[in-house]
């Protein structure tokens, strides 16, 4: 099993063996779930006070007009522009993944969304209507939205998005295994959805409202990126309370963490509820602060939404122009 530092490269272990990792200098080998447990255990509580007088804090950044402008094309090519409703068809599918090439059909500078985030039935549709395109296709998998299923279900579900062709795979962790305590339980179908993706970029949604309490949320995030997550995701959004300002400090700092002692960067990926561009930006802001510019990509930040991508497009239009646009200047997808 190779060891991990802080100066070496990706290095999760997988079949079978837990992890090895070097927490600043210090090489600790885990490889049972007994070890596992004691790690996470060790991770340091979460000051809940103190993280959110930060987010507070944070949140009354203001940004000047230039910085604005290019925070929202920013945050436009952040965004997985996402349908997952059971009355979801190929037309709206199709008409989703038009608006993710072009946003704003009356002005090119707008740039495309990161991804169209559909269920693996539709995948296909997805895949057709973004042919040439920089859009990647992301698919939901793994009993999406509950992550209640056995494995073989699960590890099916992906390959099917797969087979369909999708560039990315967002799972969800079966969240009452984590809160009983079957930790290795988790990490393993982390590991084994990992292993089904080959290239595939994979995100874990971790459904940080089920959590409950920051302590648990940055336990999980820690075990998702020892499991080999390339994306930790906050919300399925399917749930009362999904991605919040709170939550989202909390993973980008264990994402932060990581990075120091594992040397693999981890993308974040915020989902639900962020319906605005005021609450983009706060995003942004906060993503800054913690990890800085490197995350300030599609390649390690992402948000989630559907309503957003209007909001968005409506303060650019109002930033350039001086004036908000009509009502039916952009289409309702």
């Amino acid at each position: 099993m190779s060891k991990v530092s802080s100066t070496t490269s990706s290095s999760v272990a997988r079949g079978g063996a837990y992890v090895t990792l070097a927490p600043r200098n210090e090489v600790l080998e885990v490889e049972s779930e007994a070890q596992l447990r004691t790690l996470l255990s060790s991770l340091s509580g979460v000051d809940a006070v103190g993280l959110e007088a930060r987010v507070a804090k944070l949140s009354t950044r203001s940004l000047k007009q230039s910085t604005k402008l290019t925070a929202l094309d920013l945050a436009i090519s952040m965004v997985d522009l996402t349908t997952l409703e059971g009355a979801d068809t190929p037309g709206r599918v199709r008409s989703l993944c038009h608006k993710a090439r072009r946003p704003d059909p009356h002005d090119a500078a707008v740039p495309n969304v990161a991804a169209v985030c559909v269920y693996p039935d539709l995948v296909s549709v997805a895949r057709d209507a973004l042919a040439g395109s920089r859009v990647a296709v992301a698919s939901v998998a793994t009993a999406f939205p509950s992550g209640r299923a056995s494995l073989a279900v699960k590890l099916a579900d992906v390959r099917e998005a797969l087979a369909a062709g999708a560039d990315e795979i967002d799972m969800v962790i079966d969240r009452g295994a984590f809160l009983a305590g079957r930790l290795g339980r988790v990490f393993e179908e982390i590991v084994a959805v990992k292993a089904e993706c080959g290239a595939a970029r994979l995100k874990v949604i971790l459904e940080t409202g089920e959590l409950v309490t920051y302590d648990n949320v940055r336990r999980a995030s820690w075990l998702a990126m020892l499991a080999g997550a390339d994306f930790i995701k906050t919300s399925t959004g399917k749930v009362g309370v999904n991605a919040t300002l709170p939550f989202a400090l909390v993973m980008l700092e264990a994402v932060r963490d990581f990075a120091e002692v594992a040397g693999r960067p981890v993308g974040v990926k915020v989902a639900g509820g962020v319906r605005n561009a005021k609450d983009a930006l706060r995003y942004l802001v906060v993503v800054n602060e913690t990890v800085g510019a490197r995350w300030l990509s599609a390649d390690y930040f992402r948000v989630g939404a559907s309503s957003l991508l209007n909001d968005l497009l409506m303060q650019r239009y109002k930033q350039r122009r001086g004036v908000y646009p009509r009502s039916d200047e952009f289409s309702g997808d």
